[in-house]
């Protein structure tokens, strides 16, 4: 069934064909890139295709399946399984070096993506994966180690405005239309460097208004408002705001930390993911500076669940707020991976044997428990007594922070153990 040219969206009719064609990414596909000279060599490596999205990937990978003339299948790991994985490995054992394109590789499970090593080892495919997370973390190490790692960058300003005008000179649609871009700002923040949602951008609004078009900024963004996602949930965007939104709670600034809220919130995050990372935040960026501050970031957290949008941003903005403008420590954070780094380097120490269980005979025949002293018995329920293993004694890993609660803890630690962890 052959498709309308016309129903087709502008970013696939303007999808480029060739290299020479293709905007941006000059690092890798310009006249020396590595990408170009493996296609004029016939030497395609596998590679893992990274960058954010709307910025190439799919489109290099159509490129250099039609420059080196070889079988090309894709496959999106969102809908694929290793049934199909397997198919295309069995069909491309029949043909020459067949190219395996997986869109958003990074969605491939362990098991799917082990089903690849053996093909791609021997050669029996090339594989291009594309995806917007960190390959480092999202792509097994075995199957990393085979492929070379390309990183796709944003495009620029002067690249946008120039796959702007390209597309209303050669898309043939559009040159029936008479449009001038009189205004680039509103389409350029809104695309954010995408180039996909640049062009539908460019496409919806020459769909909403008949004659000819004058693009204002204005024009772009009453035409855009909801009709498209600023935020990308699925894309890099997602994490580089959150990461934002937690550092501006950390570095105690309430308005920036409003701002990348409110980005969220516009574009639609679930808001249990960002109660999630307020209530991680309260532990580890606050913990006994504010105790509070878990409480109220738990209850958040439990609230917006039931609430819901748009009530539950002022519940999130509250906790955004006392977050911010709480006192900070860390020191909880530090304590636990210090004790984890003691137990990795120190192994299973003997717990000592005035503390240990006793639940049998035999045990309290061997000591267990003997000598132990229950704090409740002495003066200010404390007693003075080993816990540690014997090899680590005297080890400390909680260090109070520089804060008026925490001072109190300090002076209260150092009081009941003296000189022992130095307090």
């Amino acid at each position: 069934m052959l498709l309308n040219y016309s129903t087709l969206p502008l970013a696939e009719r303007m999808r480029p064909a060739s290299l020479d064609d293709l905007i941006g990414q000059e690092h890798l596909v310009g006249e020396n890139g590595i990408i170009r000279r493996a296609i004029q060599s016939g030497n395609v490596p596998s590679m893992i295709l990274w960058g954010p999205p709307g910025v190439g990937k799919t489109t290099i990978a159509n490129i250099i399946a039609h420059e080196v003339k070889r079988p090309f299948h894709t496959l999106s790991a969102v809908s694929a399984g290793v049934k199909d994985v397997r198919e295309i490995i069995e069909k491309a054992k029949y043909s020459s070096r067949a190219i395996l394109f997986i869109d958003e590789i990074h969605r491939f499970n362990k098991s799917q993506q082990d089903a690849l090593l053996g093909a791609v080892e021997k050669g029996t495919i090339t594989l291009i994966g594309a995806t917007t997370e960190n390959p480092s973390f999202e792509v097994n190490s075995a199957l990393l180690s085979r492929c070379q790692v390309y990183t796709l960058k944003s495009l620029n300003e002067k690249e946008l405005i120039r796959l702007v005008e390209q597309s209303l000179q050669r898309d043939e649609e559009l040159k029936k239309r008479k449009i001038i871009i009189k205004e680039h700002q509103a389409l350029l923040n809104i695309s954010g460097g995408d180039a996909r949602k640049l062009l539908n951008l460019v496409q919806l609004i020459s769909e909403s208004i008949r004659g000819d078009i004058e693009v204002t900024d204005e024009l772009v963004i009453n035409t855009a408002q909801k009709h498209i996602a600023i935020y990308d949930k699925s894309g890099e965007q997602h994490y580089d705001i959150i990461s934002a939104f937690i550092k501006s709670l950390r570095g105690s600034d309430p308005n920036a930390a409003v701002y990348y809220l409110a980005r969220m919130i516009e574009g639609g995050e679930d808001v249990k993911f960002i109660a999630r990372r307020m209530v991680i935040l309260a532990s580890e960026d606050i913990g006994n500076a504010n105790p509070t501050a878990l409480v109220m970031a738990t209850t958040t957290f439990q609230a917006v669940d039931v609430i819901g949008y748009p009530e539950a941003r002022i519940i999130l903005s509250q906790c955004a707020v006392y977050l911010a403008c709480s006192p900070k420590s860390n020191a909880s954070y530090v304590a636990i991976d210090d004790a984890l780094r003691a137990v990795r380097e120190t192994g299973d120490l003997p717990v000592p044997l005035s503390i240990r269980n006793a639940p049998t005979k035999l045990m309290k025949e061997m000591d267990y428990g003997k000598d132990y002293q229950y704090a409740h018995s002495f003066e200010n329920n404390f007693v003075n007594m080993e816990f540690l293993p014997e090899k680590i004694k005297g080890t400390k890993f909680y260090d109070p922070g520089k804060n008026a609660r925490e001072e109190e803890l300090r002076n209260y630690l150092k009081r009941l153990w003296k000189e022992k962890y130095g307090y």
